[in-house]
């Protein structure tokens, strides 16, 4: 019952954002662009992140946290997208976070082509609790059905066929790559590379989830130094998206610590600094 309820709500809430998407569209005001882009990860802390930067006061959200363009609804276009942020004229940041963006492949030149002096935020989590995370997300969603391990399993028969036809065009979404990549989105040193060779360094903050959680307001505080806005001091810091769930089998924990070990080391080298993981 309350699954429904809340499925229910986000689909009036999703039809309440078109209307005012088309309204904006019939208006013809123009509209900003976002200036910086939550790329991802999914499940590192995107949505609790995105929720402490609308609050500050320099920040102009959108007219919802996930817009989707460059992944979703590319074919919808330019005009769609900028109907989702702030007018021209208005003083602010624009911000669009979407954290299917770090991963899809045709995304960072579709973005740099638009936005190529974006300022880019990126969260990154333990891979091994970031895969767990995001299968009892896909389980609450009602879209998995398979357990973990089996899931695990069965990843590369679902994801990896459509990499390839997502990169090139060749197909605009697949479901499957969205939903049941629980293992390629947690090696981010290959995602990341893909971003590094369209933009400068000095265009991401990356952020560990873990780092986050710990101190949000002092990591908070970092991404607006990076996006050139005022320090917070007062916000509401409750983390978003928190769920429990049942605690992962410590064989299965101990072969993905084994499988993500060359991947970590990888970003590592490629970010410069230890994680941790």
């Amino acid at each position: 019952m309350q699954r429904g309820l809340i499925r229910a709500l986000r689909l009036v809430g999703l039809l309440e954002t078109g209307r005012r998407v088309e309204l904006r569209l019939r208006m013809g005001q123009p509209r900003a662009l976002p200036g910086a882009v939550i790329l991802g990860a999914q499940k590192c802390g995107t949505t609790s992140l995105h929720g402490y930067l609308v609050q500050h006061p320099g920040v102009i959200p959108p007219l919802r946290k996930e817009v989707h363009y460059f992944d979703l609804n590319y074919p919808r276009g330019e005009a769609w997208y900028r109907a989702h942020f702030g007018r021209t004229e208005e003083a602010g940041l624009n911000l669009d976070a979407s954290p299917y963006y770090l991963f899809h492949p045709a995304v960072p030149a579709r973005l740099h082509a638009l936005l190529p002096d974006a300022k880019l935020v990126v969260l990154l989590r333990d891979p091994v609790r970031r895969a767990y995370s995001h299968y009892w997300h896909e389980r609450a969603k009602g879209r998995e059905k398979l357990e973990f391990a089996d899931a695990i399993a069965a990843e590369p028969g679902r994801v990896a066929s459509a990499e390839a036809r997502l990169a090139d065009g060749s197909l605009d979404r697949s479901a499957d790559h969205q939903h049941f990549s629980y293992l390629a989105r947690g090696r981010y040193a290959e995602q990341l590379e893909r971003w590094f060779a369209l933009y400068p360094r000095e265009r991401f903050h990356v952020v560990r989830f873990e780092d986050l959680v710990r101190e949000p307001l002092v990591r908070l505080n970092g991404v607006l130094a990076f996006l050139g806005l005022p320090a917070a001091s007062r916000v509401d810091l409750e983390a978003r998206n928190a769920r429990r769930y049942p605690p992962l089998d410590p064989a299965t924990a101990a072969s993905l610590r084994d499988y993500f070990a060359p991947h970590n080391r990888r970003l590592e080298a490629l970010l410069g600094r230890s994680l941790g993981w």
